[in-house]
Formats: C-alpha cells, structure tokens, sequence
C-alpha cells in the first residue's frame, strides 16, 4: 500500500508579526480624527481580521495607537496591510516598530 504523497508547494509557511503603532497627535489635533475617519479603520481592522492577516489587535494603554499580531508569509504582506489602513493612509499613524516574532524555545525543553 503507497502512503499518500503530500505536497510541499501546497504548505504555506507563515510567521506573526508585532507592530507597535502610534497616532501622529504631535502633527494632528485630536479633530483630525474625525468619527469617520475612525469608523472606517475600524472597517478596515474587521476585514483584516476576517481575513485572517490580523491576528490580535490591542488600543495602547499609554497613548494612541496599537500593538497588534500579524500572520503572514512575509513581512511585506504585513507592510501592505497596514498601509490600507485609513489613518495610515492619511498620514497619521507612524509604525514604531514591525518585529518578527519567533516561537519560544522554553516551552520545547
């Protein structure tokens, strides 16, 4: 009896990713983020969620902004998809840092 054959081009390899953003307030007052503008990255979150790329997402505690947890095949991935979001795109949200995240090797031994 043959064992199945699995095929590698079929696995997709995917690393998460940490992104520590902030709200540009040093350049743009707190009217700048108009109701609309926040609806519509919340639209955005939603669909980035819904499409799996976004993993976890948490509002800063310390100031505006987001830390959230990215799953992807490549950071540029990621990179496309937080230049989608509209307060982004708008000019005002910086990424403070982009990390990849690799697993913990305490919880192997």
């Amino acid at each position: 009896m043959a064992a199945a054959a699995v095929s590698l081009a079929s696995t997709i390899v995917s690393m998460q990713f940490l992104s520590l953003s902030r709200r540009r307030t040093d350049q743009f007052p707190p009217e700048a983020f108009t109701p609309a503008l926040v609806t519509q990255e919340g639209q955005r979150v939603k669909a980035l969620y819904a499409s799996g790329i976004l993993r976890h997402i948490w509002k800063r505690g310390d100031m505006g902004g987001a830390a959230i947890v990215w799953e992807a095949a490549a950071e540029a991935e990621v990179r496309d998809a937080i230049a989608s979001l509209p307060i982004f795109q708008a000019g005002m949200l910086e990424i403070v840092a982009l990390v990849p995240l690799e697993p913990y090797p305490g919880f192997s031994t």
